[in-house]
């Protein structure tokens, strides 16, 4: 009985501890609604364009003008305000339902290991854009958001690291197949987030 005891006890500590060291209240439900502003986006973005009479020139060769690049980067602003809204909501109302506290310093570690490679490229897409070298953008969007998630798995839930591997593979085929960035971009941020959120709210949250 004592070394069950002790065993129960040594599981106990590695849960404690693995709970201080993981930021546990990432929503599943925010991953589905982040998934779903993005095919909405994608959506727009796709008639910005392919049907926008500014637009010119075979689907590999598009010339863009000025104000669909503008409007195309409003849409993608508004996805990204959109989707953080909804995770920081979601996740405060699944911490307080737990009992936890939602800033804390895992949530510091996690935001600031997330912030570094997303920073670094939105920066990067920023030069790209001024450059006119806007072939690149929805593949490095998808590589530096995969990066993001990769570094910040270790302060999450798993399920965040293999979303971060899926995101850079569909990035690197996307630097393959140049023609198709909004189909990749799709299936990243619209598909691969429903996909990994309804895994992640099955898996914690559904009781």
């Amino acid at each position: 009985m004592e070394q069950k005891d002790y065993l129960k006890d040594i599981q106990d500590i590695k849960q404690m501890m693995s709970k201080s060291s993981q930021f546990l209240s990432l929503s599943g439900i925010s991953g589905i609604l982040a998934g779903i502003y993005a095919l909405i986006g994608a959506w727009m973005a796709y008639k910005t364009i392919y049907f926008d009479t500014s637009t010119m020139g075979a689907y590999k060769n598009l010339v863009i003008s000025e104000e669909a690049v503008i409007r195309l980067l409003v849409i993608a602003a508004t996805v990204a305000v959109l989707s953080l809204a909804t995770g920081i909501v979601l996740s405060i109302r699944k911490a307080k339902i737990n009992n936890e506290t939602f800033w804390n310093s895992t949530a510091r570690r996690l935001v600031i290991n997330f912030l570094i490679p997303l920073a670094t490229g939105g920066f990067f897409i920023l030069f790209l854009i001024e450059k006119e070298m806007l072939g690149l953008i929805a593949p490095l969007t998808l590589i530096f958001y995969g990066l993001a998630c990769v570094n910040a798995s270790k302060y999450t839930l798993g399920g965040v690291r293999y979303l971060g591997l899926t995101f850079i593979v569909l990035g690197l085929l996307s630097t393959w197949f140049l023609g198709y960035g909004l189909l990749f971009w799709a299936l990243g941020f619209g598909v691969s987030h429903i996909l990994y959120g309804a895994i992640m709210y099955f898996k914690y949250e559904k009781k």
